[in-house]
Order: C-alpha cells, then sequence, then structure tokens
C-alpha cells in the first residue's frame, strides 16, 4: 500500500505488523533504479516487512536548481518496487513536503563529531543537517529494527551509524556494496540526466579509482591524488570537485600512510553540470 500522510501510515503499521516480526527500511528520493532495489532485496532477507520511502528532501540541497530538476517519478517508481518485492510484505510512503515539515520547511542542526565538517560536508553546507532531520522524522515514524543505506554515499552511511549511535535509538543501520553499471559507473538517479555519451564517458570516475586502488599500494598519498588529479585535467568534459583519500573512520583527509589503518579514496566529479560521487576502499 501506498500512503502520503504519515499518520496513516503509522495506522496501519501497527494494525499489518506482527509484535513477532521485524521492519527493514529502505529510505529514498526516488527514480529508483537497480542500486534501490538490491537495498530492497537485502531489506526483505533480513526482515518480515519492508518500508520504503520515496521523498525528495529538500532541505539537503544546498542548490535550489539541483532541487528543482531532481528527477520525481513516484508512479514509475512504485510499479519498479512490486515488480521485485512482494506487495504482501510492502508498505511504500510517499509523502509531499507539508506532511513532513508541517509550514516550516527548515533542517534541525546536528552534530556527528566532526564526520560532518569534511568532503560533502565542507562543500555542501547544511546538507548533512537535512539528511538527519529527515531521517529523525523517518525513523520515529515508522520504527524499523533495521535500516539499508548503500556504500555509493559512504560518508552518509558513517553519518547515519553516528546519529543512531548519539541518540539512542535501537536501530541498525546496514550499509550496501554499491550497485554498479555494466562499465563501473555507480548507480544513481543522477545518471538518468547524463546524454548516453556522457554516461559513457562518467565510467572514468570508476575507472580512476581502480586504478587509484593499484597505485596506492606502492605509492604515497600525495602521488596517488596527483594521479587521479591529471586523469581528469586531460578530459576537458569533466570539471573534477575533489579526490581525496581519508580515513574510514573519521573520514578526515590524510597526508600520510600507517599500517593496519583503512583508508577510503572519495571523488566527486561533474559532467553535463551532473554531480556525480563515488568511492573505494583503499589498501597501503
Amino acid at each position: 500500500m501506498i500512503f502520503k500522510s504519515h499518520k496513516l501510515l503509522v495506522e496501519h503499521l501497527k494494525k499489518k505488523v506482527k509484535s513477532s516480526e521485524t521492519i527493514g527500511f529502505v529510505p529514498t528520493m526516488g527514480a529508483l533504479h537497480n542500486g534501490h532495489i538490491s537495498l530492497m532485496k537485502e531489506a526483505i532477507s533480513q526482515c518480515d516487512q519492508l518500508v520504503v520511502s520515496i521523498f525528495v528532501n529538500p532541505t539537503q540541497f544546498d542548490n535550489k536548481k539541483d532541487l528543482e530538476k531532481y528527477p520525481r517519478t513516484v508512479n514509475n517508481d512504485v510499479a519498479l518496487i512490486k515488480k521485485y518485492i512482494n506487495a504482501d510484505n510492502l508498505t511504500v510512503y510517499a509523502p509531499g513536503v507539508e506532511d513532513v515539515y508541517g509550514k516550516k520547511t527548515v533542517a534541525k542542526t546536528y552534530h556527528y563529531d566532526g564526520l560532518e565538517n569534511v568532503m560533502e560536508g565542507a562543500n555542501r553546507p547544511g546538507h548533512f543537517d537535512g539528511v538527519g532531520t529527515i531521517l529523525e522524522f523517518l525513523f520515529k515514524v515508522i520504527n524499523p529494527d533495521q535500516a539499508f543505506f548503500g556504500e555509493k554515499d559512504f560518508q552518509q552511511l558513517q553519518i547515519v551509524k553516528k546519529l543512531v549511535e548519539k541518540q539512542k535509538w535501537n536501530i541498525k543501520i546496514r550499509g550496501c556494496p554499491v550497485e554498479r553499471e555494466p562499465h563501473g559507473l555507480a548507480m544513481s538517479s543522477r545518471n538518468e540526466r547524463l546524454s548516453p555519451e556522457a554516461r559513457e564517458k562518467a565510467q572514468l570516475i570508476y575507472a580512476s579509482l581502480q586504478l587509484a586502488k593499484k597505485y596506492f599500494r606502492q605509492h604515497s598519498i600525495k602521488n596517488t591524488q596527483k594521479l587521479v588529479e591529471q586523469l581528469f585535467e586531460k578530459e576537458p568534459d569533466f570539471e573534477l570537485e575533489y579526490f581525496t583519500i581519508a580515513s574510514e573512520e573519521t573520514l578526515k583527509p590524510v597526508t600520510r600512510k600507517y599500517k593496519n589503518h583503512h583508508y577510503r579514496g572519495f571523488i566527486v566529479a561533474h559532467i553535463e553540470g551532473v554531480r556525480l560521487i563515488d568511492n573505494t576502499a583503499l589498501y597501503s
């Protein structure tokens, strides 16, 4: 069933979900693809019931044009979900902005022990306040046992874990591997805004991460970063916003490698005005 009212959703879940059953939750902003479906399949394999939210959250956009251009395809999204998920175990929540925020569309302020001050947080002020605001609302309404997030947004994944930890919510946050298109581009709703030519060229993002992964084993952080930057300098269709090597735990950029530490390469690049993100684990 599809609900646009959180009050009706709460009533429905009270009746539908037995006391012995668990709820898996997959929050989305719609324009669904196989990456989202993989999260849903994992959720329903781990839990008895699945709740999927479809909501383009205005408070996590620092760019109004980006918000306006973000695809909204609720009917197609629901049809895609039902193609893969048994409707008996499925509930969809697709609200309007007022049902979530009331009369004032304003984000709360959150502190994630510094995880919010680097990379996406530094480049998109207020973004993770918006993420925290919508997730707090959804978690309280749905009361899930587990929530599932893709590792493509690895910084967001770490921040959600920190949010749950600090709020002392009894929710298990599950990170799931990045789903990719055949040539390696991370699946994203934003990919739909690319021309076929740009979509093909965008495989450079994944290719650069794979090259960095191999190079990093034998070379310094500085030289690995330089290698990736040089790759994009040769491609005039791209604008490289950043390539950062950071600690997986703290997300702070690092300048020196140490044994037995976990690192990750984070990249953001623009092509045809579309902002694309990706990341990969790095091993020294």
